[in-house]
């Protein structure tokens, strides 16, 4: 029996991205819908997305919101809208690129072995990062360190953002209990599953930092990791 997969991608001012980036996932072997969530772009990504859903209304889908709500809060409507429409696999990634479209392949096939949550991972055994400055590289990987120690995990790249799931886990995981909205989140639903005793495993990728567009770091959402892995331990996920 064939199985469904949706790529959720939150999107905010990728117009110069979205259409490589729907052409690259529709050309995919097996079989890949997307659903963007854009949150209100002033520079017409929406348009563009609204386009190629008119060209393939079956598998390229769209949800748009009143504003710029968050990282996490994307990927939470996106989970809901999966799990509505009965989708075996989800997976999360960016739109710029910087996770390659074709590792997409590679992670559905650990699902299909049996994992219930596969990481595309920089820190890995295999996994590296290109185009960044020594001191970011150097603070993402502390960063996994610091999150490791606290909350007593031993994925290696705990701020990944490029990851799939099985249906089950995002069914299981207590969803209106993760309100955070950057890094945190992808720590928190990681976390999630293995507290839950969920399987996961890391593949290494190679990471690409974004050549069109502008990057949607903060320092608002480095702080809310920093701090929100003490309150993960506590929280009814």
């Amino acid at each position: 029996m064939k199985t469904k997969s949706l790529i959720i991608i939150p999107t905010y001012n990728e117009k110069e991205n979205v259409e490589k980036m729907i052409d690259a996932v529709l050309t995919l072997q097996g079989g890949f819908d997307v659903l963007f969530v854009d949150d209100n772009s002033p520079d017409g990504t929406a348009s563009l997305i609204e386009k190629a859903k008119d060209k393939t209304p079956n598998r390229v889908h769209i949800e748009k919101r009143a504003g710029k709500l968050g990282l996490g809060t994307a990927y939470i409507h996106g989970f809901r809208w999966a799990m509505q429409r009965d989708y075996d696999f989800v997976f999360e990634m960016d739109c710029d690129f910087s996770h390659n479209p074709n590792d997409l392949i590679r992670l559905r096939k650990e699902l299909e072995a049996g994992y219930d949550l596969v990481i595309g991972s920089r820190y890995c055994r295999g996994g590296s990062v290109k185009n960044w400055p020594i001191k970011r590289i150097l603070m993402s990987y502390f960063a996994s360190v610091y999150v490791r120690i606290i909350l007593l995990i031993s994925i290696k790249d705990t701020t990944a953002g490029f990851k799939g799931y099985k249906i089950d886990v995002l069914k299981t995981i207590n969803l209106d209990a993760v309100t955070f909205k950057g890094y945190a989140f992808q720590i928190c639903m990681k976390y999630a599953a293995i507290r839950h005793g969920y399987k996961a495993k890391e593949i290494p990728i190679t990471f690409v930092d974004r050549v069109l567009g502008d990057s949607k770091m903060s320092t608002g959402i480095f702080k809310e990791a920093f701090f929100g892995v003490w309150k993960m331990r506590h929280m009814k996920l």
